[in-house]
């Protein structure tokens, strides 16, 4: 394992403020940063903000702003939507700010020197709000194939890159590289379309003001601007600071993980493996495609009309809760079909009566049947149980899905663990053990009631990157808090008995009410 992570998310159009699809890229990343740092490992995490292009420049039109005020005035719905979600990224970067245009005008004249970009003309079909070219074929009905918005025809002059040139040396990375692209079926998705007929892309557009100037050329009939993909896609080199002999370009650029919706993977997957190609720069280390959320088998999404604003969410059901759901319920690389009644249902089930309930149950029965002094733990955790047995064989399942992104199988395995205490304390009612008198059973109800509190400190410190706030008030209550500051690997710390010797508890509040389902 490397001692440092680099993650990043897709950087966001600011035509709208955000929702929750921007919300689920976002904290899968947040997570996974977490995680890492939990792990001992330095992280860097970016996100931010895609500020030029045509779309934009017509959204500003349409609200009577400048480009630049639109931009300015949406970057902050995203920040306020991050701080409520504790997104702890270690960087924001904007399209708009210098130090990024000068690495895409640094980029774009190297390989114009090399010949990799070229001034020709261009002819096709064009979508605006996707910003991209599309042919004949593949625009069924003069509809984008992925927004299925009308296209409009365009010629224009434009530079070219040589995309074409790049086609096999990407295969051959892809195949001596199997997890290049996850999810496999994705992966699939773009060796199809590099095995089909790649064309050169038009790198540059004349049709709009708003964007990064193409470097001066006295071939150029008009004034171009840098093509919005080249200028978004390089952010997760520019926010390192290559060109100020920055140490993080060479520190974390060799550990880049990209977090992308598959509406996305091509430019990711095709587009930006073949400019770093040309660029002679090392390749990004993955790239995750998730699936959609989606509303009736409909992507939600603001150009759809279906958006979901996650403040909004937050309010309604909580941060953490919302965190949680979000990949307790969905596979990771699917689709999955998002209603409130579900969301209610999976959060009242999950957290209110399984963890909620047994924090609460398992730190009120301590502190009643064995006192609020110190415990030692030690020679209860030595003795055998079904809950250590699922403890030994469920945390290393997790934590092995945790290197995929597995976040929904993760949970699953943790879940054991969770209803695992539920069960045991039904089956072993220490209730009705405290009232014996034998010593026998005085000692059973205190190994009963530790092996409960050592499987909710495990479960609860893994739970720890998808519900942090949540977590952080668990581990106080259960007296074996985890201190971000000084980690202790993780792996090291999920291992049964790998906690504090001795413990405090203290009774606990509920940590996740349960929630009455709105009537709409």
């Amino acid at each position: 394992m490397s001692s440092r992570y680099y993650i990043t998310t897709p950087i966001y159009y600011v035509t709208d403020a955000p929702h929750i699809g921007h919300l689920y890229t976002t904290v899968a990343a947040d997570i996974m940063a977490h995680y890492h740092r939990m792990l001992g490992q330095e992280v860097w995490f970016l996100t931010g903000t895609d500020e030029h292009g045509q779309k934009i420049q017509k959204k500003a039109k349409e609200t009577g702003e400048t480009p630049q005020g639109l931009a300015d005035r949406v970057v902050q719905r995203y920040l306020e939507a991050w701080k409520v979600y504790g997104i702890e990224y270690s960087d924001f970067i904007r399209t708009t700010e210098e130090r990024h245009k000068k690495v895409v005008q640094h980029f774009i004249k190297k390989l114009m020197d090399s010949g990799d970009v070229y001034l020709g003309s261009y002819e096709g079909l064009y979508c605006i709000p996707c910003e991209a070219y599309c042919t004949e074929t593949q625009a069924t009905e003069g509809k984008c194939p992925d927004c299925h918005r009308p296209v409009e025809k365009l010629r224009e002059e434009s530079y070219f890159f040589k995309m074409s040139k790049y086609v096999a040396p990407l295969l051959k990375h892809i195949e001596t590289h199997p997890d290049f692209i996850l999810p496999e079926s994705r992966k699939n998705e773009v060796l199809g379309f590099l095995k089909g007929d790649v064309k050169d892309i038009s790198i540059s557009r004349t049709t709009i003001d708003w964007g990064i100037p193409m470097p001066a050329d006295p071939k150029a009939t008009k004034n171009h601007k840098v093509y919005v993909w080249f200028d978004a896609l390089t952010n997760y080199i520019s926010a390192l600071g290559p060109l100020d002999k920055n140490p993080k370009y060479e520190q974390f650029w060799p550990e880049a993980i990209h977090v992308v919706g598959k509406d996305i993977l091509r430019f990711h997957a095709v587009y930006w493996p073949t400019f770093l190609m040309a660029l002679g720069l090392p390749l990004p280390k993955q790239i995750i495609a998730h699936g959609w959320l989606t509303d009736s088998n409909r992507k939600i999404s603001k150009s759809l009309g279906n958006a979901i604003d996650p403040i909004a969410l937050s309010k309604e059901v909580g941060v953490d809760a919302m965190r949680f759901f979000l990949f307790r319920e969905f596979v990771f690389g699917q689709d999955g079909e998002y209603t409130k009644e579900i969301m209610y249902q999976r959060i009242n089930a999950d957290l209110a009566n399984d963890f909620g309930n047994c924090i609460n149950r398992v730190t009120n029965m301590i502190p009643k049947y064995m006192g609020s002094n110190a415990i030692d733990v030690d020679s209860y955790l030595k003795e055998s149980s079904e809950l250590k047995t699922v403890a030994l064989e469920a945390v290393p399942l997790a934590q092995k899905e945790m290197e995929t992104f597995g976040f929904q199988r993760a949970l699953e395995n943790i879940w054991k663990l969770v209803s695992g205490v539920n069960r045991y304390v039904e089956n072993n009612a220490p209730w009705t053990l405290a009232k014996s008198t034998d010593p026998k059973d005085k000692q059973k109800l205190e190994q009963v009631l530790i092996h409960c509190h050592e499987s909710l400190r495990i479960a609860t410190l893994f739970l720890t990157p998808f519900i942090p706030s949540s977590a952080k008030t668990a581990m106080k209550f259960l007296g074996t808090e985890w201190d971000l500051s000084h980690p202790a690997p993780l792996k090291t710390q999920l291992t049964w008995g790998a906690g504090p010797k001795a413990v405090t508890v203290t009774k606990s509040s509920p940590l996740f009410p349960r929630l009455e389902i709105p009537k709409e």
